[in-house]
């Protein structure tokens, strides 16, 4: 997604400017996280950055991905915005990287972008979580997964922290829907997941959940959308509440967001698209 998502992007901003509405929610969530996120420049510059997760591993780095035709590696980026090293990723592909996550002691990479909607299956990769001192995963497992109506392009993917079900969300649907793949995953035949729910927007290009499953961040290209789980509430419930926009420094092409392991806040990356610099983002809890 390289100068198309760019003026996608660009289009998407002035259609949120016009007519993007909020759904009303009576707590003032967007009080709990500063409107003005600490910033760090990206060095040297991780150009197609397309998904985050927070390292537990590693205190005070973060795993990044680039998306497609990209190779099959992983960035260790600090807080500090320093690129420490990258780690190969073996016996893989990067047809469409798109989002990550840690849970457990797991990475969790979705290999699940899909521009053209012209692929028949997709996957999603998971290992252990390495140390900073490798430089090279080999043991992953692979959960390959349909869809039962056909292609469809998704940036975004959240794992249920207490039940492991992986929830795929759509992006150029509208509005974008959310796919189930429940636990346990078939990893030797393909997997069919279901349909169980939609988003009130589109073009949905990441997600994160807190470590206790109690938050959820759905970003698009232009907002943050914050979600309160209550107890006994399952996923697909809880994103068909009232949600809360959080306060957004806009970026270039923003295509990653992941929640501080501590819960301290959160961290956005952008793809650099027409820009010539790069910024890491963390928001903290107020």
């Amino acid at each position: 997604m390289k100068l198309l998502s760019s003026v996608l992007f660009l289009f998407s901003w002035l259609l949120f400017v016009a007519c993007n509405k909020e759904i009303p929610n009576d707590n003032n969530t967007s009080l709990l996280f500063d409107s003005i996120p600490a910033v760090k420049p990206v060095v040297p510059i991780i150009n197609e950055a397309s998904g985050i997760a927070d390292s537990k591993a590693n205190a005070g780095f973060l795993w990044v991905e680039e998306d497609s035709g990209n190779p099959t590696e992983l960035y260790l980026l600090g807080y500090d915005g320093k690129v420490l090293k990258k780690v190969f990723i073996k016996g893989v592909v990067n047809r469409g990287w798109e989002d990550m996550a840690i849970s457990g002691n797991d990475i969790y990479i979705g290999n699940i972008g899909d521009n053209n909607q012209v692929h028949t299956d997709y996957s999603i990769y998971y290992f252990a979580e390495p140390l900073s001192s490798a430089d090279t995963v080999t043991n992953i497992t692979t959960i390959g997964f349909q869809y039962p109506d056909g292609s469809h392009d998704a940036d975004a993917f959240l794992i249920d922290p207490a039940t492991k079900d992986i929830f795929i969300i759509t992006k150029r649907d509208n509005p974008s829907r959310i796919y189930k793949l429940s636990f346990p995953y078939d990893i030797i035949s393909l997997n069919t997941v279901n349909l169980s729910g939609s988003l009130a927007y589109s073009d949905v290009t990441s997600a994160a959940i807190t470590q206790d499953g109690k938050e959820i961040l759905i970003k698009t290209y232009t907002a943050i959308n914050y979600y309160t789980r209550k107890p006994g509430e399952t996923i697909e419930q809880t994103l068909q509440q009232p949600y809360t926009q959080l306060p957004y420094t806009p970026e270039p092409q923003g295509e990653a967001i992941t929640f501080a392991n501590n819960n301290s806040g959160f961290f956005t990356l952008s793809e650099t698209g027409f820009s010539t610099i790069q910024n890491l983002y963390f928001y903290p809890r107020k």
